[in-house]
């Protein structure tokens, strides 16, 4: 083959040709049968030469896009090995039900979703019969990632085989009375049968692989055998545009995650319409997912399509197939044969005599149902390849037809995601569909009925025959509490004695503690380092060379630094994940992590730290799945606060990542201010959530990397530490002159590194203006609200109860006045349940660049205008001259 004109230079270009002769012999092969034949049978030639050459092991690059074909061809299907009728009966009795809890539950305005269960019924009931592994076989079972607005049909198929009533049923989506189902897959809700929360949509893909790969954590260091554990995620074609949902493509790849299958329901619509109304959503899919290295399966067209397919003889009807857009296709399933004859079939003169053998009844059948999604034929077939495919994550991309078997009224109209319920005409059309022994006289009170074999019935029996050599129920979460040692008080103390000369960040103190626990003979191994790429920033690199680096390839280089002390570890066996620069990638393994006390039965113990500017703001949902989830673990926001990071300026600059950790119920928010709290707060988190009863809760806690002296810790504070608030010392203790006895009072209140400021103030306003300040180490402003507010509650049935705040901050005389390295807000939330007259100084507005000395005095919060401050509240009180706060702003140059 000639070169064309102007043909740019490639790769192929800068290497050697050792035989030119035979390359010119190829092209003029190539030329040939494209003179001879026709440009698309060179086309062909290439193709399948190409695919040969991938088969044969030959390191060429991968073909990105196949035909618009199923991969497994049908005389390459495997033998299907269960009965076909039976479970066709099965699934009808859940496409039934799923629909009728869905319409009964309508008349009450709750909603649901109807149309994605019933494209996607034979993906789900040919797993659950088939592949699906149990808990209570050996090992852990499969983990299942169910898409979330096909619930109704995984609660259709649990009221099937008992496990939900009908009474539950009838109370979908309507949980208050403590007998409901929630909408979608929620564990916090369902505990015994939802394990992942999945209908936002893309962080399902995202931690389905994360949930994969920290099986193979746990397999490789030795802590729980998962070789027997496959990931299932069920997925829909438009969900694949969420960026989380590809985010992590070639990490899977990369490390070779054969566990895992993801299987994407393509009815080419998606909430609107069409998921690519003007291209091809599957081959789009295909290329994105052959590039990244996985592993895919096409199963598109049903068996009435063979016939077609072997009529084609010069592959006009495959080239039709690829240039059809989604939208097109899916106006094919609702019309007419006269429709498809003109516009499908009339595009091509071969088209045309293809089609004129064929009758009117099988183009029908073929465009308007014939599906690889719908048969369980072929999704046997393509779930049995992706088990047996080594190496590779797969994907299955399986078309359907959105809201199949529920009437010309649903399947595949752009409206059927908000429709909400059928007539009883539509019921009874699907029933005569499907056909389920349910008589006209069961409609006689207009209310569709739910339908059930009989729990003796020979659909019940199979189900459970199957299930059970499957290992148990699925979906299912199983917990079996496992409580862990608590550790060695010796890991604890040298934070509790303080740092004597020495100053050290909270940061630093965070990760001595962590590396000392990492040493305890029991739980020691349990714990998991999580960071996103700067493990450096935070001080960790000691933990390397002792703990490595977790990759399941080991270390296959030598190190540049392997010569130093703290050498940059890889191992198999590495306990660490550094996961590169992905907050979103971290959080999925956090999650994984701590959940494996259920999805596993082995407690683990991550921690996660980060720049708190980059936790909660950027991956808050994913918080809240963990909080879903029922995850335990420790959240770490380092280089914390809006003026610690000196330099770094606005994007960098946290003020308000505590605000949005108040609003998640399981996040317990702490804000220390010295390493004993740390201490303090570490010990109890692990007590809270890995003790004999432990807690559905998470930690967040923040730490900073301002450099201070550590204190010892006072003795008896530990309650006020856990609680949120304690009194670190008063104005008598001062080494310095203490103010007068009957000196004006005010109360200084501060969390994290604000203390500091507030120190430094209290000893101004004692020398200075003769003003006495006690200062109070506000440990979580969250957990003294969490307090308030349960108060408030027991007060509505009857309990008087006196909120912790207000306690502790009884006969204290005086103000308070409330710092810290946060907007204002956040102190603020306790403000209502403090007696005294209370304000707050705060670091409201945009971070910026700066010295923390330059930064502090812009936002107004350094020790001189905490002065200020504190006269301007006394003098607003009468108790001090007007005049001397004038006086304090003009000294300190305010």
């Amino acid at each position: 083959m000639s070169d064309p004109v102007g043909k740019l230079p490639s790769e192929l270009d800068q290497l050697p040709d050792r035989d030119t002769e035979e390359t010119a012999e190829w092209a003029a092969s190539l030329d040939a049968v494209a003179k001879a034949a026709g440009t698309r049978r060179a086309e062909y030639l290439l193709r399948r030469t190409l695919q040969h050459a991938e088969a044969a092991g030959l390191a060429l690059p991968k073909l990105l896009e196949t035909d618009y074909v199923n991969t497994i061809p049908t005389a390459a299907e495997p033998e299907f090995p269960g009965d076909m009728e039976m479970e066709a009966k099965i699934t009808a009795w859940n496409r039934w039900n799923a629909a009728a809890m869905v319409t009964r539950g309508s008349k009450y305005g709750v909603g649901g979703h109807i149309a994605t269960f019933a494209s996607a019924a034979w993906l789900y009931e040919t797993g659950f019969q088939h592949f699906f592994r149990g808990k209570e076989a050996d090992g852990s079972g499969d983990q299942l990632y169910i898409q979330g607005h096909a619930s109704p049909g995984i609660y259709a198929r649990a009221f099937l085989d008992g496990r939900i009533s009908e009474q539950q049923l009838d109370n979908f989506r309507q949980e208050s009375g403590g007998n409901g189902l929630p909408s979608y897959p929620h564990p916090r809700r369902l505990p015994w049968l939802w394990e992942f929360p999945t209908v936002s949509m893309g962080l399902g893909p995202l931690s389905a692989i994360y949930q994969a790969r920290f099986n193979r954590y746990l397999q490789n260091r030795s802590i729980k055998d998962t070789a027997n554990s496959h990931v299932w995620a069920f997925l829909g074609d438009g969900e694949m545009d969420e960026p989380e949902s590809t985010a992590a493509l070639a990490l899977a790849s990369r490390e070779q995650l054969d566990n895992l299958t993801f299987v994407i329901n393509c009815n080419l619509q998606r909430l609107d319409g069409p998921v690519r109304a003007n291209f091809r959503v599957v081959q789009e899919l295909e290329a994105q997912f052959r590039g990244a290295g996985w592993n895919v399966i096409k199963s598109l067209w049903g068996s009435a399509w063979d016939e077609l397919f072997q009529l084609d003889t010069t592959g006009a009807l495959v080239r039709r197939l690829r240039e059809v857009p989604d939208a097109q296709f899916q106006t094919y399933a609702t019309r007419d044969v006269a429709y498809i004859r003109q516009h499908f079939f009339g595009a091509d003169a071969e088209l045309v005599r293809l089609a004129a053998v064929l009758s009117d009844a099988k183009i029908a059948e073929c465009f308007h149902s014939s599906r690889g999604g719908h048969e369980p034929r072929k999704v046997y077939a393509a779930y049995k390849a992706a088990l047996e495919h080594k190496g590779a994550p797969t994907v299955i991309l399986a078309q359907t037809v959105k809201g199949y078997t529920l009437g010309a009224g649903f399947e595949s109209k752009n409206a059927n995601h908000q429709m909400k319920k059928l007539t009883i005409d539509e019921f009874k059309d699907m029933r005569d569909l499907l056909g389920l022994p349910i008589p006209d006289s069961a409609f006689a009170d207009g209310v569709v009925p739910y339908g059930h074999p009989g729990a003796n019935s020979p659909e019940v029996r199979y189900l459970n025959e199957r299930r059970a050599a499957l290992g148990g129920p699925a979906p299912a979460r199983k917990v079996k509490q496992v409580a862990l040692p608590a550790p060695a008080d010796r890991s604890f103390a040298p934070l509790l004695k303080g740092s004597g000369k020495q100053e050290m960040a909270t940061t630093m103190a965070f990760v001595r503690l962590v590396k000392d626990l990492m040493r305890d003979k029991e739980t020691g191994k349990r714990w998991v380092p999580i960071v996103p790429d700067e493990a450096r920033t935070f001080g960790m690199e000691s933990l390397f060379p002792s703990a490595g680096i977790y990759s399941p390839l080991g270390q296959t280089y030598e190190p540049v630094d392997r010569d130093q002390l703290m050498y940059y570890k890889e191992a198999k066996d590495g306990q660490i994940l550094n996961e590169g620069i992905t907050e979103a990638g971290a959080m999925a393994d956090f999650i994984a992590a701590c959940t494996s006390y259920a999805t596993h039965g082995e407690p683990m113990i991550p921690f996660y730290i980060f720049y708190s500017m980059f936790g909660w703001q950027r991956t808050a949902d994913q918080m809240w799945q963990l909080a879903d989830q029922l995850g335990k673990g420790f959240i770490v926001g380092a280089t914390a606060g809006r003026t610690t990071l000196t330099g770094e300026g606005l994007q960098h600059a946290d003020g308000h990542s505590h605000l949005i950790a108040s609003t998640n119920p399981a996040s317990l928010n702490y804000d220390p201010a010295f390493a004993y709290e740390i201490a303090v707060i570490v010990k109890d988190g692990l007590r809270r959530m890995y003790g004999e009863k432990p807690e559905d809760v998470f930690y967040y806690l923040t730490v900073y990397n301002e450099p201070k002296v550590q204190p010892a810790m006072p003795e008896g504070v530990e309650e006020g530490i856990i609680k949120g608030l304690y009194r670190f010392n008063t104005a008598a203790e001062l080494a310095e002159a203490a103010p007068a006895a009957d000196a004006p009072k005010v109360q200084l209140m501060a969390s994290g590194t604000a203390i500091h400021w507030v120190l430094e103030a209290q000893k101004l306003l004692a020398a200075e203006w003769n003003v006495s300040a006690d200062v109070w180490s506000a440990t979580s402003w969250g957990e003294l609200r969490r307090d308030a507010l349960e108060c408030d509650e027991a007060l509505l049935r009857g309990e008087v109860r006196t909120p912790y705040v207000t306690r502790a901050l009884e006969g204290a005389q005086g103000p308070v006045l409330a710092v810290s390295d946060w907007m204002r807000q956040v102190p603020d939330q306790i403000s209502q349940w403090v007696e005294q007259d209370y304000t707050s100084l705060g670091t409201d507005g945009f971070g910026l660049s700066d010295t923390r000395e330059g930064a502090r005095r812009h936002f107004g919060v350094d020790a001189q205008s905490i002065v200020v401050a504190a006269l301007a509240q006394l003098a607003r009180r009468g108790e001090v001259p007007a005049s001397s706060v004038k006086e304090a702003r003009e000294r300190y140059g305010l």
